[in-house]
């Protein structure tokens, strides 16, 4: 051990890789964690998950008080107006909150930031700014960047990706989201809820691709409704920047005439690739798949010995909370202990108004994988909902027509988000659409449509 300054070193500290690092300390390993960012906690932390959530709230409080929703409740607000100055400090406020919470726990738990970009010099070694350490084990969670578009060139001004969308100085007259997935439709709800006009252009023929067929049909009329413009089935195939903004050219993704859509902002939406260049994986032995992943077995050991990965430089979804739990099943899998995470039950949110979320299978793979029985309950019958005016959306459970073991959830309403969680536990142990439906839930709570969905299973709901 004397020839290793590292029993473990983990390079990234985003959600996946600050975890494991804490986790492997507790365990009793030396650790240390190489960032070449100014601050820890990756791009979630920094310039994802949590600057986004702090807007998207903030947009829903403007929107609140702007216009007039609060005066059904006899909360009159008068001259409400926006300071896009404050919103962007408060959201920044709670950025160094958390990157700086994480700094204390390194400290709190003796890991060694190495600060700087870590590149392999060997297998068991890399260089960080200029300076040479041997690890026994070494875990790659460089996390994920924005995908670029051919012909549409990011200059962070006028025409941006999700971190410039944090920064904007001022609310667009039009901004263009290019890609109708989770990312995009967050911060494009942000901005429509502060006066921008709004349009999302798609290639598919549906939003929100990977989700529940019935989720993507009706999220795409709640967005419409809120005045979001929805254009699926196009290929956005170039931008010119105009003196007023940006002119994009547009065409059917099944091939036709070419048109142009007009904006000053552009947002390039499309998806996230892995973080996997730069790191010298040529020297260590790591090969590349086709996605330019790292193929991992089971345990998150790729196939030179004392080389892990983990999050998403991985295969799979491309989420904080998968990256957290693989952090943690990879640092007891390093101590000798057995950490597993079941890919079956990984839970999925969009933080829009109202929040969209599902975990397990769609009603479309279940039934490519056999009979099933499904659930629905509005939340127009909820007596929670119905109470505060918030009644969009359902819950829908989807059973196993002979064993009724749960095989996915998804769901439409204000707080879906926290409450997949409950399908996500019930999953994990196994449950069955009935185990739901006969465990209390507190009344009047947005939950009770859980229950009601599985009561539905059953075929035997009571409030619709």
């Amino acid at each position: 051990m004397a020839d290793y300054d590292y029993d473990v070193l983990v390079i990234g500290a985003g959600p996946g890789g600050y975890v494991a690092a804490i986790r492997a300390a507790q365990l009793g390993l030396r650790t240390a964690c190489a960032e070449s960012r100014e601050t820890l906690g990756g791009t979630c932390l920094n310039v994802g998950c949590i600057p986004s959530k702090a807007l998207l709230h903030a947009s829903h409080l403007y929107e609140e008080a702007h216009s007039g929703a609060l005066a059904r409740w006899g909360v009159k607000v008068e001259g409400a107006s926006l300071d896009l100055d404050a919103m962007h400090a408060s959201r920044k406020e709670a950025v160094t909150g958390l990157t700086g919470g994480v700094a204390f726990l390194f400290k709190k738990n003796k890991v060694d930031w190495l600060k700087g970009l870590a590149t392999f010099t060997g297998k068991d070694s890399v260089e960080v700014a200029g300076k040479t350490y041997r690890a026994k084990n070494i875990v790659i969670a460089t996390g994920s960047s924005v995908t670029p578009l051919p012909g549409v060139e990011i200059d962070h001004q006028s025409i941006i990706d999700s971190t410039s969308a944090l920064e904007l100085p001022k609310v667009p007259d039009h901004l263009v989201v290019i890609g109708g997935g989770v990312i995009g439709l967050e911060l494009g709800s942000v901005w429509r809820r502060l006066g921008a006009k709004v349009t999302v252009v798609e290639y598919l023929d549906q939003i929100l691709p990977g989700m529940d067929g019935e989720i993507r049909k009706e999220a795409a009329k709640i967005f419409r409704k809120q005045g979001i413009e929805i254009v699926t089935s196009t290929k956005v195939t170039g931008a010119t920047k105009t003196d007023k903004g940006v002119t994009l050219t547009v065409e059917p993704a099944a091939g036709g005439e070419a048109s142009t859509i007009e904006a000053d902002v552009v947002l390039v939406s499309i998806g996230r690739r892995p973080n996997t260049e730069g790191l010298g994986l040529d020297k260590a032995g790591i090969e590349l798949n086709k996605r330019s992943q790292i193929e991992t077995d089971h345990s998150f050991a790729t196939k030179v010995d004392g080389i892990w990965a983990i999050g998403d430089v991985i295969p799979g979804p491309m989420l904080a909370h998968k990256a957290e739990d693989e952090g943690i099943a990879v640092a007891e899998n390093i101590a000798g202990l057995t950490g597993i995470v079941n890919h079956d039950v990984i839970p999925s949110v969009v933080y829009t108004l109202p929040e969209i979320a599902g975990v397990g299978l769609t009603e479309e793979q279940a039934r490519e994988k056999g009979e099933i029985k499904v659930g629905k309950f509005p939340m127009a019958g909820n007596s929670r909902a119905k109470t505060i005016h918030d009644t969009t959306g359902f819950v829908k459970v989807i059973a196993d027509a002979k064993t009724d073991r749960v095989l996915g959830a998804w769901i439409i309403t204000s707080v879906a988000g926290t409450m997949i969680a409950q399908v996500a536990q019930a999953m994990e142990f196994g449950a069955t659409s009935e185990d739901i439906a006969y465990t209390c839930h507190a009344h009047p709570t947005h939950s009770e449509a859980i229950k009601e969905a599985a009561m539905a299973v059953l075929g035997k709901p009571i409030h619709v």
